[in-house]
């Protein structure tokens, strides 16, 4: 038992509680308030010392562990590009948790991210929500798949295009994503109808992309890669067509279509801004874009797209959306319950309340502050870290 007393609780969910307590049984928050210490003579004591204390920090879409750092080919798992349809990978297949970023990553406050395959294919197989301190891959799993990967605007054309395959346009990266779409939901209809025992209704062949593809007609969220505000209209469009449950991520142009997007109703994750436009999608990209979502009660999450900007940038990129304008209770949410939401995994992380994941931070200063560090990491009610 664990217990953390004379902090400044942000439980992200409810008000700021002061001088307040968490209590840790095993790996879950059992008590979040304000009691004595003195019920509770057999728990190991962490004296916050009226510190801020936050849940920990989730990372909605990054490619950690499959694209490691200090290694070439031999530590790329991110795209296979053999092909653009490839529902059936599974990113989690390919997550070495030896790859250094993970030991900086929970330094840094980030205990959960999701990760998966890049955006070289239309359809790319799917993500994973892990923990970011583990041995194995199998013992840090939050979700073993979140959510199917899917993309469209340059990267797809400028991968298969340029190699004279289809997709070379954006009109062919879309009717690949629909044929496909389209072709999983008449087999998804056979297996539903055989396993409701309708008349003359026959189990089709065995298909292992279709069988992957087809859950998505079942509510597997959908992850589409988009920046432009013509891809973004492009993904809402095949997002409403097939009633798909959805986020637009990158979505570099949505503050620029800020009604069409509130409209749709569908949940963004944003980022990286951070960093150079290295390619002409992100020329309009723009720390001024966070607050707009806000001021139009845009759903959205922030991620870093790890390694394209590394995790432990998480709070500096944050801190220059807060810069032009995002508040900084929005942008704590976007970086903990709103990207626990959107991928699923909210029953478990995101904020600080009795019976989730007990993934808590206390920081040695004000969060946003670039001087800031966390002082004492905790995973599933683990001490993992601390600043010696």
């Amino acid at each position: 038992m664990l217990l953390i007393t004379n902090a400044h609780i942000k439980r992200v969910t409810g008000n700021d509680i002061h001088n307040g307590s968490i209590l840790v049984e095993n790996d879950k928050i059992k008590k979040v308030g304000q009691f004595d210490a003195k019920d509770y003579p057999e728990a190991t004591v962490i004296d916050a010392g009226g510190k801020l204390v936050t849940p920990g920090l989730v990372d909605p879409h990054c490619h950690i562990g499959i694209m490691e750092e200090g290694i070439r080919f031999e530590g790329n798992d991110t795209n296979e590009i053999s092909g653009p349809i490839y529902p059936e990978l599974r990113g989690i297949d390919s997550v070495y948790v030896k790859d250094m970023a993970f030991e900086y990553t929970y330094k840094s406050g980030i205990t959960t991210v999701n990760t998966g395959p890049g955006s070289a294919n239309i359809i790319g197989g799917t993500f994973s929500a892990i923990k970011t301190y583990g041995e194995t891959v199998d013992e840090m799993i939050i979700k073993e798949e979140t959510c199917m990967k899917m993309a469209l605007g340059e990267n797809p054309k400028r991968v298969y295009g340029s190699d004279k395959k289809n997709p070379a346009t954006r009109m062919a990266s879309a009717a690949l994503m629909r044929e496909w779409l389209f072709k999983a939901k008449e087999y998804y209809d056979k297996i539903k109808a055989y396993e409701a025992g309708e008349e003359d209704a026959k189990k089709p062949p065995f298909d292992m992309k279709l069988h992957s593809l087809m859950r998505v007609f079942d509510g597997m969220l959908v992850k589409i890669h988009a920046h432009r505000a013509d891809d973004i209209m492009t993904a809402i469009r095949i997002i409403k067509e097939f009633d798909l449950n959805a986020t637009i991520d990158h979505a570099t142009e949505a503050y620029l279509i800020p009604e069409q997007i509130k409209q749709s109703g569908v949940p963004l994750i944003i980022g990286p801004t951070l960093g150079m436009a290295s390619k002409y999608e992100l020329v309009n990209k723009s720390f001024t874009s966070a607050k707009v979502l806000e001021d139009h009660d845009i759903t959205f999450a922030i991620m870093t797209d790890h390694p394209v900007i590394t995790l432990d940038t998480t709070l500096v990129q944050a801190a220059l959306f807060i810069k032009e304008g995002l508040s900084e209770e929005e942008a704590l949410k976007a970086l903990t319950i709103t990207s626990a939401k959107v991928n699923g995994i909210d029953d478990r992380v995101g904020s600080l309340e009795e019976g989730k994941d007990a993934d808590i931070i206390i920081w040695n200063g004000p969060l946003f502050d670039i001087m800031t560090r966390a002082e004492t990491v905790i995973i599933n009610g683990e001490v993992v870290h601390t600043l010696s």
